[in-house]
């Protein structure tokens, strides 16, 4: 992301030492943020959209009718390898987009299946970067650089060199071309700013969207994550890595450990895969993502076990504050949970 992270500095946005997230925030309320904690699969080829489908937990037909999904790779357990947003480029190539944490690995475990497929996926993060736009100028902000926005979540906007994606929140985020959204970034309306790593990851936790961090990978059965309550997971599709599992549970298992939005007060930042205990039960969930709300509080996404959660006061292991569960922005199915 060299033309963008060139960019940044040239302003004087902070950035850490890594390079991938920026920790700058601004006080306007509609921001536009760069996207650098994120990395990006191009798969592309005749086969691409045969190839994916046997693969992957969303309906990629789906994805290259509507434009894009979120969606998993599984291993055969059913725990998810992988999260990512797919988003459809053209008629042979779907991008995907993921933290840059599990990049590598995520990567190599599908690329274990690609080599009888006429289709090949490389890293495309050197020339196509991303940017997200949140808050209530958001829609404005995008029809006024494009002359239209995508009017539901997960359709698309295709440009000459990229894609606009609305996302649920009524925020959106746009795929391109480095020097094309360095140019863009460089013309904003003065009513927008350029906001922190940290404020995108909170509007993703508002909607209770979850992502995958090295410490969670493998943790997660797609539902454990609502991920059915986002369409990140087809039942209708047929095959593919880790199906019977995911399949079996919705149909005939019992769903005891959902996710759940809350908040926290506490000094530290609550860590991917941090346990979550009661006083009768210690590991009675773990935290999947979390970004500070105000000063020494923090809005998470935490897988918990159901009952536990509903019945007794959590805390994060070894703080002293209790866990404030919030209510879910989605419904999600109460037949999940009985016993079939």
């Amino acid at each position: 992301m060299n033309k963008l992270i060139n960019l940044l500095e040239e302003k004087g946005i902070q950035l850490n030492t890594e390079k991938n997230e920026v920790l700058s925030g601004c006080s306007k309320t509609t921001q536009v943020i760069p996207l650098i904690h994120q990395r990006v699969l191009s798969v592309k080829g005749p086969d691409t959209e045969k190839f994916l489908q046997g693969q992957l937990t969303c309906d990629v037909r789906d994805v290259f009718s509507r434009g894009s999904s979120l969606g998993a790779h599984c291993n055969i357990k059913g725990h998810m390898l992988s999260l990512f947003r797919m988003i459809k480029v053209d008629q042979e190539q779907v991008w995907l987009r993921m933290s840059h944490d599990i990049f590598d690995s995520a990567c190599n475990n599908l690329k274990k299946y690609i080599v009888f497929s006429k289709a090949e996926a490389e890293e495309v993060s050197d020339t196509i970067a991303g940017i997200g736009v949140t808050g209530p100028g958001a829609q404005a902000l995008i029809e006024n650089l494009f002359d239209q926005s995508p009017t539901e979540d997960n359709g698309i906007l295709t440009l000459s060199n990229g894609v606009v994606i609305r996302v649920p929140g009524n925020r959106y985020e746009i795929w391109m071309e480095q020097e094309a959204l360095a140019a863009l970034i460089d013309k904003l309306p003065d009513e927008v700013g350029l906001g922190s790593t940290d404020n995108w990851l909170l509007s993703e936790i508002d909607t209770a969207t979850p992502d995958l961090r090295k410490e969670t990978q493998e943790a997660f059965i797609p539902q454990m994550t609502n991920f059915q309550a986002l369409d990140g997971v087809s039942f209708s599709k047929g095959c593919y890595t880790g199906q019977e599992i995911v399949t079996r549970l919705q149909h005939r298992g019992q769903l005891k450990k959902p996710m759940y939005l809350a908040e926290v007060e506490s000094n530290t930042r609550p860590l991917p895969g941090q346990g979550i205990d009661t006083e009768e039960k210690p590991n009675a969930g773990q935290v999947v993502l979390a970004a500070p709300c105000g000063e020494n509080r923090f809005r998470l996404l935490a897988v918990i076990n159901k009952t536990l959660a509903e019945s007794h006061e959590l805390r994060l292991s070894g703080e002293n504050k209790a866990i404030e569960l919030l209510e879910l922005p989605y419904p999600l199915d109460p037949d999940l949970f009985t016993r079939k």
